[in-house]
């Protein structure tokens, strides 16, 4: 196998943000921005900015996309490897964390937000294949 030595590497934090009634909130991409994306239903999260913590981009991220706070301290629950063409190869580490309140969707990014149990996130129309590999696993618990 030959690897090409110039590939930009990219790392994404995404989050499961769980609420008081033990439901977790999934946004809906927006399709002008996210053309092309392989599930428009996703969990909130974006890339790093290098030479920042991962705990800090995340907080980051879920307050500039729906305004709210991570009340637990996150937990890593998997590493998935997206390479979605020959130049770029994207690392996503997804977590779990809770919060309070209800979002406030940045809508050039995400135009509809649900809450939903596990069971009914593994039964979303078109949800993104990386949070269906990890329902899929059982990684969420």
């Amino acid at each position: 196998m030959t690897i090409n030595m110039d590939i930009k590497l990219q790392v994404g934090v995404k989050i499961f943000l769980k609420n008081a009634e033990g439901k977790y909130l999934l946004i809906k991409r927006s399709p002008e921005k996210y053309k092309g994306a392989k599930g428009n239903w996703d969990i909130v999260g974006g890339r790093i900015d290098p030479g920042s913590k991962l705990i800090d981009n995340l907080r980051r991220e879920v307050k500039e996309e729906t305004q709210l706070e991570i009340t637990s301290d996150p937990v890593l629950i998997a590493a998935q490897d997206i390479i979605p063409n020959p130049e770029r190869h994207i690392v996503r580490l997804s977590y779990v964390g809770e919060t309070k309140g209800e979002p406030v969707l940045d809508t050039t990014e995400n135009v509809e937000y649900k809450w939903l149990t596990i069971e009914e996130m593994k039964k979303q129309d078109d949800l993104d294949i990386y949070v269906a590999e990890i329902l899929d696993k059982g990684l969420l618990a």
